[in-house]
C-alpha cells in the first residue's frame, strides 16, 4: 500500500482552488469576448451567440462534471480495494463500457439517454466482474488487479478497434469519441449528467462512516460491526456507475480517476470525508484546465482533438513526477514458477512435441487457407510461385517477431522476479513505437535500419526511466507497473492526437500499433529472422546470468557475477529485440507476457529451456494470430496484433484464474 508523506491539512483545498482558478481564468479568456451577447435578445443573425450557448458553455460544464465523477470513482475504488493503482481506466471499467457501446451502436445507431447509460453500465460491470473475480482468487493483490485490468482493457480495446475498422462507414466518429471528446453541440449532455452525478455523489457521502472504518482493515472494521463485504460491493458498484455514466456521455477519459485521488492524498486529505470533497474538485479542475488549454492552443481544431488523449498525455508525466514521493512497503517476490516439478526428460519430450506441433502449424499457415471464392483448400503446387512470395514472408516475419517478444518477456520476468513483467506491460513496446514515430517525423524517408535504431533508443529510454523511478524502492512492483501504465498511456495519447490531426503518417503508426503484417516483404522477413537469431543467441550466451540473477544481488555477486553489468547488458538486449519485434507486430500483442507463461506451464524452469520454450510459444502464437487475421473475415483482413490480443487475453486470464495467491 502506498502511504502519503504530506502533513499539511490545508494542502488539498489549496491545490483544488488553484486548479479551479487557473481553469476558470482560461475559461473566462475564452468566454469573455462573447459573454455580453447573452444579454442581447434581438441581435439578429449572430453566429457567435449560439456557439457560446450550445458549444462553449456546455463543454465547460461537461468537463467539470466528468472530471469530478471520475475522480470520485477513483477515490472509492482506491479506498475499498486498498489499492493505490485502482481507477476506472486501470481496472478496465471504462474500456468495457466503450466496447459495449461500440457493439450495441452497430445495431442501434440512434441509441441515446438511459439506453446508452444502461449499455455502458453493463459493459463496465462485465469488465469489473472479470477483474474482481481474478483479484479475489489472488487475495486482491495490486499485481493481479492491475494486470487483469490491463488485459481486459487491451482485449476490449482490440475488439472495439476491429469493430470500428470493419464498420468505418458507420462508426468513424467513434475514433475521436472513444478517446474522450468533450466537444458539445447542445446542453443535453451536461444537463443529463448533472442529476445523475449529484445523486451518486450524495450516495457516496452517505457512506462516509463505513468507508472511514475500512481504513482499519477488514478485521478491525468487522470488529466494530461493519459488514465489510457489503460496503465493498456497494462502493464498487457506485464507482462503476459513475464511470459508466461518464463514458456513455463523453467516451474514455483516463488518468483523472487515478491521479486526482493521489494528488488529494499527497496534499494532506487523509480523512475519508475530506477525500470525497477535495478529490472530485481536483479532478474537475484538472480536466477543465486540460480542456481549456487544449482549446486555447489548438483553436478551431480542438473539436477534433480528443481531450481524453490530451489528459493522458499531460497526466502521465505528472504521475511519473509523483512517483518519487510515493513510499511503498517492500514485499517478498513471489516465485516465478507455479508449475509442478518435472524431470529433464519429461521437459525435453514436451519441448520436442511443441517443436513438432509448431512445424505442423507452420505448414498449415503457409499451405492451408481459403481460395479466391472463399472455400477452404490446400494450396496447389501450381499456385506456389504466385502465392508463396506474399504469404511466406508474413508467416516468417510474424514467427520471428513473436519469438523475440517471448524471449524478451522471459528475460524481464527473470530479472525482475515479477511474472507480470513484459515489454507490453512495462511500456517498453510503447517506447519502441514512440521511437519509430520520431523517426517518421524527423527523417524524410526512414528505412528499416533507421526505424530499428530509433525504436531501440525509445525502448532503452523507457528502460532507463523504469530504472530511475524504481531504484529508490528497490524496484517495487507497484512503482514499476505505474511507470509502465504512464508510458503506455502517453503512447496512446500521441497516436490519438496524430490520428485526429489527419496526418497521413499516423496511418503507418496505427498499422504498427495494431500489429499489421500486411506490408512484410521478403527483405523485412529476413531482417526480422536475423534479428531474432542474433537476439536468441545472445540470450543463450547470457543463460548463466539469467539462472543466477534471480537469486538476488548478494548471492550473484558472491558467485562472481558483476550484477550491474549483467543487468545493463540484458536490459539493453531486451530493448533492442523489443524494437525489432515492434516494427512487425506492434506494441500491444501481449506475446511477451504469454510466451514465458506457456513455457512455465510446460515445466521449463531453467533459463535455457525457458528461453527456448518462450520463443517457440511466442512465435507460434503470433503465427497463428496472423493466420486467423487472414482467414476469419476473408477476403478482409484483421491485424495480427489485434487477433493475438483477442486470443491471448483470455488465455492469460485463465492462467491467472488457475493460480491462487501464495503466502
Amino acid at each position: 500500500m502506498i502511504r502519503t508523506n504530506g502533513n499539511n491539512s490545508l494542502g488539498a483545498p489549496v491545490v483544488a482552488v488553484t486548479l479551479l482558478v487557473l481553469a476558470g481564468l482560461l475559461a473566462w479568456h475564452q468566454v469573455a469576448p462573447d459573454f455580453s451577447r447573452l444579454m442581447v435578445r434581438d441581435a439578429g443573425y449572430d453566429p457567435q451567440r449560439p456557439l457560446l450557448i450550445y458549444s462553449t458553455l456546455p463543454r465547460i460544464a461537461t468537463a467539470l462534471l466528468a472530471g469530478a465523477a471520475l475522480a470520485l470513482s477513483g477515490t472509492l475504488l482506491q479506498q475499498v480495494l486498498r489499492n493505490p493503482l485502482a481507477s476506472p481506466s486501470t481496472l478496465g471499467i471504462s474500456a468495457g463500457a466503450n466496447l459495449a457501446l461500440v457493439a450495441v451502436m452497430l445495431a442501434f445507431p440512434a441509441l441515446e439517454g438511459f439506453g446508452r447509460d444502461a449499455v455502458a453500465l453493463f459493459g463496465s460491470a462485465a469488465a469489473a466482474a472479470v477483474v474482481f473475480l481474478i483479484g479475489a482468487r489472488r487475495g486482491f493483490s495490486p499485481f493481479a488487479l492491475v494486470l487483469s485490468g490491463l488485459i481486459v482493457s487491451v482485449w476490449s480495446g482490440a475488439l472495439a478497434a476491429i469493430l470500428v475498422l470493419m464498420n468505418d462507414r458507420y462508426l468513424s466518429g467513434l475514433f475521436i469519441w472513444g478517446a474522450g471528446s468533450l466537444a458539445q453541440q447542445s446542453g443535453t449532455i451536461p444537463l443529463s449528467l448533472l442529476p445523475k452525478i449529484t445523486i451518486l455523489t450524495i450516495a457516496a457521502f452517505l457512506m462516509v462512516r463505513p468507508l472511514s472504518l475500512m481504513e482499519l482493515g477488514d478485521g478491525g472494521a468487522s470488529g466494530l460491526g461493519l459488514s465489510v463485504k457489503r460496503t465493498r460491493i456497494a462502493a464498487v458498484c457506485l464507482a462503476i456507475v459513475l464511470a459508466a455514466v461518464v463514458t456513455s456521455a463523453v467516451g474514455v477519459i483516463g488518468f483523472i480517476g487515478l491521479i486526482a485521488p493521489r494528488i488529494a492524498q499527497l496534499s494532506g486529505a487523509r480523512q475519508m470525508k475530506s477525500q470525497l470533497i477535495w478529490s472530485p474538485l481536483i479532478g474537475a479542475g484538472l480536466l477543465l484546465l486540460t480542456d481549456e488549454a487544449l482549446v486555447l492552443l489548438s483553436g478551431a481544431s480542438s473539436t477534433f482533438l480528443p481531450t481524453g488523449a490530451i489528459t493522458a498525455l499531460l497526466g502521465a508525466p505528472l504521475l511519473l513526477l509523483m512517483l518519487p514521493r510515493l513510499k511503498t512497503i517492500q514485499r517478498t517476490v513471489p516465485a516465478l514458477s507455479h508449475s509442478p516439478n518435472r524431470t529433464a526428460h519429461t521437459s525435453r519430450n514436451l519441448l520436442l512435441a511443441t517443436i513438432g506441433g509448431l512445424l505442423a502449424l507452420l505448414a498449415g499457415a503457409i499451405f492451408f487457407g481459403r481460395a479466391p471464392d472463399g472455400t477452404w483448400t490446400t494450396l496447389a503446387y501450381l499456385n506456389w510461385p504466385d502465392v508463396l512470395p506474399y504469404r511466406l514472408p508474413r508467416v516468417i516475419g510474424a514467427f520471428a517477431a513473436g519469438a523475440m517478444l517471448g524471449v524478451v518477456g522471459a528475460i524481464l520476468q527473470r530479472l525482475s522476479g515479477n511474472e507480470m513483467a513484459s515489454p507490453e506491460v512495462l511500456g517498453i513496446s510503447a517506447g519502441a513505437t514512440i521511437g519509430v514515430t520520431a523517426a517518421l517525423f524527423i527523417l524524410p524517408a526512414p528505412g528499416m535500419a533507421a526505424q530499428l535504431g530509433f525504436g531501440g533508443i525509445g525502448a532503452f529510454t523507457v528502460l532507463l526511466a523504469i530504472f530511475a523511478f524504481g531504484m529508490r524502492s528497490g524496484f517495487a512492483p507497484e512503482r514499476v507497473l505505474l511507470t509502465g501504465i504512464a508510458l503506455g498511456a502517453m503512447l496512446d495519447a500521441v497516436i490519438s492526437v496524430l490520428s485526429a490531426s489527419g496526418d497521413p503518417r499516423a496511418l503507418t503508426i496505427m498499422q504498427w500499433m495494431s500489429g499489421s503484417t500486411y506490408l512484410v516483404d521478403t527483405k523485412e522477413a529476413i531482417s526480422a529472422t536475423i534479428a531474432a537469431a542474433i537476439g536468441l543467441a545472445l540470450a543463450f550466451l547470457a543463460r548463466r546470468w539469467l539462472d543466477l540473477l534471480p537469486l538476488g544481488p548478494p548471492a550473484a555477486q558472491a558467485i562472481g557475477i558483476r550484477v550491474n553489468l549483467a543487468r545493463a547488458s540484458l536490459f539493453a538486449l531486451a530493448a533492442a529485440m523489443t524494437a525489432a519485434a515492434t516494427l512487425v507486430v506492434g506494441p500491444l500483442s501481449f506475446i511477451g507476457l504469454m510466451g514465458p507463461h506457456l513455457a512455465r506451464e510446460l515445466g521449463l524452469r531453467r533459463a535455457a529451456p525457458q528461453l527456448t520454450g518462450a520463443a517457440l510459444a511466442g512465435g507460434g502464437l503470433m503465427m497463428l494470430a496472423d493466420w486467423f487475421g487472414r482467414m476469419i473475415v476473408f477476403p478482409y483482413q484483421i491485424p495480427a496484433g489485434l487477433v493475438s490480443a483477442l486470443v491471448g487475453a483470455p488465455l492469460l486470464l485463465v492462467l491467472l484464474m488457475k493460480r491462487r495467491r501464495t503466502a
